[in-house]
């Protein structure tokens, strides 16, 4: 069993909150208290997460939005002060994967659409939630790396300096909001049955047995679990814990 928060009156924020990891966190936060805007650049999975939660009784705000186009993004952030008044917890999820290539093949487009989505887009949505933050002077931004984060793998290059930059993002910003009220941490999910994972699969880049084997408690991590890694680090639970990169892997980076 989770904890429960109380995150009545409090405003959140989610990128890539169609699916996966961002519909887990934004409805744990929702059920929590929270009101919550959801960003996604899939329309049609957007509608189908606004829908879900609003019919359960929340207070949601859906907007359409690319990570990789930061005036997307400030207009998302914009509208979500505009209509709850405040932003007090984000969680800056969205990202893609891409298929493993040679680092002496792999195509330059490559390299810069997964660096423009995974560390931009988490570069431009931290950027303008903080200069609400700093406003209020107060507020908790969790980040999504990953396990490619804290290591290396063969043939996902690109995907993993993106994720190590999130973590250098992370620790840069936390260190310099901490004296303002605003914490700032990350999590590095280990392999999670999302649909990210599930197209892995199914296009035979990532085999699921091995992808369990690999990770020491065998099995393969679950979005709710990332989302209550997420909804405690926004919490009072874990107001000292200022710039961490938290492995969420089921001990794959313990090894």
């Amino acid at each position: 069993m989770n904890p429960t928060y109380d995150f009545t009156e409090r405003v959140a924020f989610v990128t890539g909150a169609g699916s996966g990891m961002g519909l887990a966190t934004a409805r744990a936060f929702a059920e929590a208290g929270a009101a919550v805007t959801l960003t996604d650049v899939n329309a049609d999975a957007l509608t189908s997460a606004e829908t879900e939660l609003r019919d359960a009784g929340h207070r949601v705000l859906a907007v359409g939005c690319d990570v990789a186009d930061e005036n997307q993004v400030a207009a998302a952030v914009a509208r979500t002060v505009e209509t709850f008044g405040r932003l007090d917890m984000a969680y800056n999820n969205a990202g893609i994967q891409s298929p493993t290539t040679d680092a002496a093949d792999e195509p330059a487009e490559v390299f810069d659409r997964v660096n423009a989505i995974n560390l931009r887009g988490i570069w431009a949505s931290m950027k303008h939630e903080l200069a609400q933050m700093r406003v209020q002077g107060s507020g908790a931004i969790v980040n999504c790396s990953s396990l490619g984060g804290l290591v290396g793998l063969p043939g996902r290059g690109a995907y993993h300096a993106s994720k190590h930059g999130v973590i250098g993002l992370t620790r840069s910003a936390a260190i310099e909001y901490a004296p303002r009220g605003i914490r700032i941490n990350a999590i590095c999910p280990g392999t999670i049955e999302t649909p990210m994972v599930t197209q892995m699969f199914d296009s035979g880049d990532l085999d699921r047995a091995e992808a369990a084997a690999n990770q020491p408690i065998n099995r393969l991590g679950t979005a709710e679990e990332m989302a209550a890694a997420v909804l405690w680090l926004c919490s009072p639970a874990a107001g000292f814990v200022v710039g961490v990169a938290l492995p969420v892997d089921g001990g794959y980076t313990a090894i």
